[in-house]
């Protein structure tokens, strides 16, 4: 929905290497998936408590939402995208590895929460992606069958996780490139932003 990765990288890369990770930022971004807290617990078996955490998960979401907030917007082309999703009554959810805390951040400083009936954020599953329960619990929410489901994602995990949920996945490749994604066969196109053609054959 945004193109804000390269946000979260540099707020984690920050963070990590204060605590004496000496990452460089190309490793920060391979860890770049699941829940904060199990970024940290990847980092650093065993040295947090959950609540420490926690503490650091919010302070991380605090970086990156200051550095971003200027370039907060759309990608290309999804402000209509969703209004014609809308429009033809297609059933729209948010399944995303992200806590509330940010996925409100994006929803209510662009005014598109209305889009979307189901939300399901990082607090509200026992599994991250690649596991597939983010997207079969949107899925459960809005009453459609799994192998109805399309999904979009910009990262490696995430198509892993629709994948593993029988969905199939459009790829926006805002972060990552192609090959990135050679060992899954959900794909069923590739897009740079909303604004590609390959989209109109979602609608028909």
């Amino acid at each position: 929905m945004i193109d804000d990765m390269v946000f979260h990288i540099k707020a984690w890369h920050s963070i990590l290497n204060d605590l004496g990770a000496e990452l460089t930022m190309e490793e920060v971004k391979e860890q770049c998936y699941g829940k904060n807290g199990e970024l940290l617990e990847r980092i650093f078996p065993g040295r947090f408590t959950e609540d420490e955490k926690d503490s650091m998960s919010i302070e991380k979401e605090k970086a990156y939402q200051a550095a971003f907030r200027p370039m907060l917007k759309l990608i290309h082309g999804l402000d209509a995208f969703l209004k014609h999703a809308d429009d033809l009554g297609v059933k729209m959810a948010i399944g995303s590895a992200a806590i509330q805390f940010n996925i409100d951040f994006v929803l209510d400083g662009l005014n598109i929460r209305h889009y979307f009936p189901a939300i399901v954020s990082a607090e509200q599953v026992s599994l991250s992606k690649p596991h597939p329960e983010t997207y079969l619990e949107c899925a459960d929410r809005l009453g459609i069958r799994y192998s109805d489901c399309i999904v979009f994602e910009d990262a490696p995990k995430g198509v892993e996780a629709a994948q593993n949920a029988g969905m199939e996945c459009v790829v926006i490749t805002t972060m990552h490139e192609q090959n990135e994604f050679a060992q899954y066969s959900n794909i069923s196109c590739f897009i740079k932003d909303y604004r590609d053609p390959q989209l109109s054959t979602l609608f028909q």
